[in-house]
């Protein structure tokens, strides 16, 4: 009958978690107001337990196993856990504290306009934002929830759309000029961000068109970067509606096959800017109540 694995000792963990921070045993007993012999007695156990062999000695000195470097990882996380957990119960400061990523572009665009409404529903709220491109790993970086641009397969996260995120095939006019149809656009340079190498593929099958092994492409870390590409005439680029409507009107880009070429795409070819958290989360009554108002906005508004 298989379960979960049966757990080591707490305290063991504990003292690994200190010997691998100092890399060192007596530091660490230093630390634990513990004997070395006591440390050193803790990780035999450990090593018993687990039947693998965390550190090696060289000299006075010990290094990790790889197997001491991927436990670390996760004892880490596990203690920092334990820790915001007993702040939260112990301390009001940390128990209205959220901590909120969202993508750098959602935050600009989207998210800072609006957040002085969310202040007026839960003024005792610590709201803490930061932006990351990819999603955040909740744990370690003491994430409560996220905002993140995909396809929302997240599956062992919740995950809610907020808003979807269409593209216009976009270029100069001096590009758009020698553009007659979806067969022209692979005679280009096609621009993309890092984190839609999905997007070109998608769109040239829809269109009728296949990429080849050959096709030059440029990817991008941000999306900003890419309308920058995009508006210097390095190449042709994949921009959201709301930026590309800006570009357009001024004259700076043009969409070479039209505003609403990609308009029948299916829904899960389109990616869009998703709510992800870890289920359990939504148990803390801050963190409840910024999903409810994440969830509740009309963000295709602007």
């Amino acid at each position: 009958m298989s379960g979960k694995p049966r757990l080591p000792p707490l305290n063991a963990l504990r003292v690994f978690h200190a010997v691998a921070r100092h890399r060192s045993l007596r530091q660490a007993a230093d630390e634990l107001l513990v004997t070395p012999q006591a440390v050193g007695q803790q990780i035999k156990l450990l090593e018993d337990t687990l039947q693998v062999t965390l550190f090696e000695r060289r000299g006075r000195s010990i290094e990790l196993t790889e197997s001491a470097i991927l436990l670390s990882h996760y004892v880490e996380a596990g203690f920092s856990e334990f820790a915001e957990g007993v702040r939260r119960v112990t301390k009001a400061a940390y128990r209205n504290r959220i901590n909120l990523n969202a993508s750098p572009y959602f935050a600009t665009r989207y998210l800072l306009p609006r957040l002085s409404s969310f202040r007026e529903i839960l003024p005792g709220a610590d709201l803490r934002l930061t932006t990351m491109i990819d999603i955040p790993d909740f744990g370690r970086d003491d994430i409560d929830m996220a905002v993140q641009w995909g396809y929302g397969d997240w599956a062992e996260y919740e995950c809610k759309l907020l808003v979807p995120d269409p593209k216009l095939i976009c270029c100069t006019p001096q590009i758009g000029a020698e553009i007659s149809g979806a067969a022209d656009l692979i005679k280009f340079t096609l621009l993309d961000t890092v984190k839609s190498l999905r997007l070109w593929p998608d769109i040239l099958r829809f269109l009728g068109s296949e990429q080849s092994d050959g096709d030059r492409s440029v990817s991008f870390d941000t999306a900003a970067s890419m309308r920058r590409a995009t508006l210097q005439g390095i190449g042709i680029g994949l921009l959201s509606s709301a930026d590309a409507e800006e570009d357009l009107r001024s004259g700076a880009l043009v969409a070479p096959l039209g505003r609403d070429v990609l308009a029948g795409m299916n829904a899960d070819e389109v990616p869009g800017f998703y709510l992800v958290l870890p289920r359990g989360h939504l148990r803390v009554k801050g963190v409840a109540a910024l999903h409810r108002w994440l969830v509740q906005q009309e963000w295709s508004v602007l």
